[in-house]
């Protein structure tokens, strides 16, 4: 997933600051923090940065758009590391669905 920015690895680096992080000190770590408040409590920091998403695309600037994006993506793969989902299975799933029409992938899953 190398770009030409170099910034290939990045998720992979996240994820694993995320899962050290993760059952450390709330008072020391945001990511510990937010686990120690629970999946409820971590969902919806997901649904709220994705609230924020919107509303910078629809109103924002560039670059809060980028930051919100951004916030986003922390906080959904904070999610998928307290549901202990890593994230290459989410990448492969994306990999098994590339290709294939999104009309025709989400018929698929409405049988």
């Amino acid at each position: 997933m190398e770009h030409a920015t170099g910034h290939g690895d990045i998720l992979a680096r996240l994820e694993a600051t995320i899962a050290q992080r993760r059952l450390g000190d709330p008072a020391a770590s945001y990511v510990a923090k937010l686990n120690a408040k629970g999946i409820a409590k971590i969902a919806q920091k997901v649904g709220e940065e994705g609230t924020e998403t919107v509303i910078a695309a629809l109103t924002g600037d560039r670059a809060e758009l980028v930051g919100e994006a951004a916030d986003l993506i922390f906080h959904l793969m904070v999610l998928l590391s307290a549901k202990d989902v890593p994230l290459a299975e989410v990448l492969a799933e994306l990999q098994r669905r590339e290709g294939i029409s999104g009309i025709a992938e989400k018929a698929s899953r409405s049988e």
